[in-house]
């Protein structure tokens, strides 16, 4: 009889298996997978989809996000589980679902779109309506299941849309308030001179003094911005800009971005005063705030920075790295609630204390209360401008509570720019650390071994499976990124070698008629984005421009000053709007000077010449001199044989620069 139950029991989860299962059954994006089994008749993005609604002329509803991202599972466990709503998106529409981490490009496409319509980046989940030959007549974020007040549900929007869809006028004047919009965006403005003083003036007022940050209602920790606002405070020898920089790095260490038990940032905080957080934690937002440390570090030697960058390596190597290879992101969601597995009952925090004899000082450096900070739970807070006295026994007794702990979920698929980014923290790191040089040799290794095979580059996979999707423009941006720093650490011809390949391979597949294109479709033009890690098209004009200095290039230099010149008139109008492609123009600008001497000179003054040389576009080649020498594309200015003497040279040529 039993026995019948159980048969009875596995047929029905057969059934039910079958019933719900769709097209996304077979992809091997973990976001898709994630909605394999939902109701919703899910297509992956691609010609069927397209066909499909032309067919059975239908619009298309595109819902585009990534696996580790909170309110995608919101909508997934309101919505597109729910039999009802499900039945209404498959009656109306083609839906497609799009994972913006294996297709960035179409991502890009339509935050652009969204911006140009709203004034602001989307974000994700983004939800929009197209007509089956790509015409956008709705864009918008999270949809709820019910209609709100002022926001309408999916129980209303999906009929709304459908009428809109089958009513030609109304469809028409729909899609031409985009189009609209995206023209009105496209055209050219007034004319703005550019200047460094007008750059560090804007920077001064963008930058919110009394929160310590950019933002207004979120805190993003816009790295972009904030390697350019470094660099301005060096070139306009500018201490409130630099004090700024500091104080920005210091709240971003000491408030909730960033894990106080386990190491490792946030991706955002929802307030902002830094100290809630969106608790997913993404692989490229460690490697790009480690050089931001690290270039703090070296500045002043304040033992918290260092601490960020050796607990946050730490953190991705025991929590994000397999076989030297390292994974995407991590869910906010833990315990079944959001930031579970990092946030702490009172009870968990005063035990933690018990034994502690600073236990005073760091819960008046938390402003610990008994309601706790987090719904009724506390996420912890420094508002001190170091970590207290007794901080690392209360580490250590925290992070013993969390091993009992289930981890959040983490997204294995290895990404290649967001490898590459990593792989260039470690390398920058390594000044700082013998260790890291010989981790960063053995993690590109491993890189190239499973993304680079008979000459072509690939954008990502999911171990065990061989890569399928060929490189992207950001793949080949941040890897040739990766190889510049490799270079300035060993000073082996291969790696310079190999970035001239990638870059004459990215060229050709992503640049025509004064164009960069995000892949190699050359459908989607490449943007300047630099919000949540830095723009693709944006790093690579500036591995050009570094490219051009370190093989005396003119060929790349005008390759540069094209790339450039297509969005002059945006980056002279609102520079920090596009803070990565400015820098790039400052470098171009400005020059990158190289600094060249022996290979053993280079090595062993490098940590003096990264404190004491304040011009920021300053690298290093290895010749056969026993002096050193400092040039930039057309000259080279200086020569000396003591090393203090070619700084002083070098810095005197920033001050120069620094005045135009």
């Amino acid at each position: 009889m039993k026995s019948r139950y159980v048969t009875v029991y596995f047929l029905f989860f057969l059934f039910t298996f079958s019933l719900y299962a769709n097209a996304l059954k077979g992809e091997t994006s973990p976001y898709l997978l994630q909605h394999a089994d939902n109701p919703v008749d899910w297509m992956p993005w691609g010609e069927k989809a397209f066909q499909k609604a032309k067919k059975e002329n239908k619009a298309l509803f595109i819902s585009i996000g990534y696996s580790t991202c909170h309110w995608c599972h919101v909508m997934e466990e309101e919505s597109f589980c729910d039999p009802k709503t499900a039945a209404l998106i498959n009656r109306y529409f083609i839906p497609v679902k799009v994972d913006r981490e294996e297709m960035p490009q179409i991502d890009s496409l339509y935050q652009q779109r969204y911006k140009q319509y709203y004034g602001a980046f989307g974000g994700w989940p983004l939800n929009l309506f197209i007509t089956p030959q790509k015409e956008l007549f709705f864009i918008t974020n999270y949809i709820p299941a019910k209609t709100m007040a002022n926001h309408k549900g999916f129980d209303t929007l999906l009929l709304y849309l459908h009428q809109i869809y089958k009513n030609r006028s109304k469809l028409q004047k729909s899609i031409q308030k985009f189009e609209h919009t995206k023209k009105r965006t496209s055209l050219k403005h007034r004319k703005v001179e550019f200047s460094l003083e007008m750059l560090e003036h804007a920077i001064l007022q963008n930058y919110q003094k009394e929160y310590c940050g950019f933002g207004k209602s979120r805190e993003f920790p816009e790295a972009a911005k904030l390697t350019l606002m470094f660099d301005v405070a060096q070139l306009r020898s500018n201490k409130v800009l630099m004090k700024n920089y500091f104080d920005m790095l210091d709240i971003m260490a000491l408030r909730g971005l960033y894990d106080q038990v386990n190491g490792g940032f946030f991706r955002y905080t929802v307030d902002v005063n830094w100290e809630i957080p969106h608790f997913e934690k993404m692989l490229y937002t460690q490697a790009e705030l480690i050089p931001l440390y690290l270039k703090a570090y070296i500045l002043t030697k304040k033992p918290l920075y260092k601490d960020v960058i050796d607990e946050t390596i730490r953190m991705l190597k025991s929590r994000f790295q397999k076989d030297s290879l390292y994974w995407s992101a991590s869910d906010a969601d833990s315990q079944g609630k959001e930031g579970g597995f990092f946030t702490f009952t009172q009870e968990e925090i005063k035990r933690a204390l018990k034994d502690n004899p600073n236990a005073k000082d760091i819960e008046d450096a938390m402003e610990f209360s008994y309601e706790g900070n987090f719904h009724d739970r506390v996420h912890i807070n420094f508002y001190t401008n170091k970590r207290p006295k007794g901080f690392i026994k209360f580490q250590k007794a925290l992070q013993k509570l969390v091993q009992k702990r289930s981890y959040p979920f983490i997204d294995k698929k290895i990404n290649t720019a967001w490898n590459a980014m990593m792989i260039e923290a470690l390398y920058k790191a390594s000044v700082i650390n013998q260790k890291y040089l010989k981790e960063a040799n053995r993690d590109l290794l491993a890189l190239t071994q499973m993304m680079f095979d008979k000459g072509i580059l690939y954008h990502q996979t999911l171990m065990p499976y061989q890569p399928q999707q060929k490189g992207l423009l950001e793949d080949y941006a941040f890897f040739i990124g990766a190889l510049i720093s490799a270079y300035e650490r060993d000073f082996d011809k291969k790696h310079l070698e190999f970035a001239n390949y990638l870059l004459s391979k990215a060229k050709e597949k992503f640049y025509k008629e004064g164009i960069w294109y995000l892949s190699e479709k050359q459908e989607i033009q490449a943007d300047l984005n630099d919000k949540y890690y830095t723009s693709a098209l944006s790093k690579m004009i500036q591995d050009i421009v570094q490219m051009a200095a370190l093989e005396a290039s003119f060929e790349y230099e005008k390759l540069a000053q094209r790339s450039i010149k297509s969005f002059e008139m945006q980056l002279k109008e609102d520079p920090l709007d596009v803070p990565a492609l400015t820098r790039a123009y400052l470098m171009q600008q400005g020059g990158v000077v190289v600094l060249k001497s022996n290979k053993e000179n280079l090595q062993k003054s490098t940590p003096i010449l990264l404190k004491d040389i304040k011009y920021p576009y300053t690298l290093m080649k290895a010749k056969t001199l026993d002096d050193y020498l400092a040039c930039t594309l057309r000259q080279c200015f200086a020569k000396e044989i003591d090393l203090h003497a070619i700084i002083k040279k070098i810095n005197f040529y920033k001050k120069e620069i620094g005045k135009k």
